[in-house]
């Protein structure tokens, strides 16, 4: 049986890495990039660039009135459904591009599943509010992260897009070969599509979650009593990163397995299991 590539960091010791994974390669970090939008529009607030309570249609042009801010979105209570419309099968986000998302955000009144306030988990609410953060700091949201999120924060090794010959890709069914990883870089990127080396991950989970070098963890990241934390998987890769209230925290990243069992991992190793 194949040995699933993992790289386990921890604030208890050096990384375990297993599987032909590395510490030094660039990984797809999916939905935890939603930490790192959420941490975007507190910053971007903070500074006064908008309103956290701001309706979308201030910086979108979406229909007047559909009681959807900026805060609804990155807290998962902005109605939309989970998914953009219309995806593609091996590679699912390649089709949903910034003319595919503007589309969605004019019939934006029409797209919601529940009325806002209501929880659900939507990768759409973060396409959108990626837009609405690019459209509100007149800048590309990879330019605005760095300048609100990275620089500030000394994080380094995070990107839309690393060069091929830095990324690590899942193994393929015959020997020798990769899998291929979803496209995210288009308008699905503040929702998942950051890559990261796990040494960045876990500069990540320290400086914000343990040292709080930009204040309190923003909107994005999730909380369970003491524990804070964000998971994230694409199509072969999967990551959980989270910190306890003591400064114990945890980073498993692993390529190809079940997502489930990568956060099994992470919370069985902050318990001491």
């Amino acid at each position: 049986m194949r040995r699933i590539p993992a790289c386990v960091l921890t604030d208890a010791g050096p990384p375990r890495v297993t599987g032909g994974h590395a510490v030094d390669r660039y990984v797809q970090i999916g939905s935890l990039t939603k930490a790192l939008t959420g941490t975007l529009l507190s910053r971007m607030a903070e500074a006064g660039v908008l309103g956290l309570d701001d309706p979308v249609e201030r910086w979108l042009p979406a229909p007047p009135g559909t009681g959807i801010t900026l805060l609804g979105l990155a807290r998962h209570t902005s109605g939309l459904p989970r998914l953009p419309p219309h995806l593609g099968r091996r590679d699912p986000y390649l089709p949903f591009d910034r003319a595919e998302l503007l589309r969605l955000v004019r019939a934006l009144d029409t797209a919601v599943v529940r009325p806002p306030g209501e929880e659900e988990y939507s990768n759409l609410g973060y396409a959108v509010l990626g837009a609405a953060l690019a459209a509100a700091g007149g800048a590309a949201y990879e330019e605005l992260l760095d300048a609100h999120v990275l620089r500030p924060s000394g994080l380094t090794e995070v990107t839309a897009r690393p060069a091929p010959g830095q990324r690590l890709a899942a193994p393929g069914l015959l020997p020798g070969t990769r899998r291929r990883p979803w496209t995210m870089d288009g308008a699905i990127l503040p929702a998942g599509g950051l890559w990261a080396t796990p040494r960045a991950v876990a500069d990540l989970v320290v400086r914000l979650l343990v040292e709080r070098r930009l204040g309190e963890p923003a909107v994005g990241w999730q909380t369970a009593g003491p524990l804070c934390w964000h998971n994230g998987a694409t199509g072969d890769a999967s990551v959980f990163a989270g910190a306890m209230a003591d400064g114990r925290w945890v980073v498993v990243h692993r390529l190809n397995g079940r997502a489930e069992d990568t956060d099994r991992a992470g919370i069985e190793l902050l318990r001491g299991a």
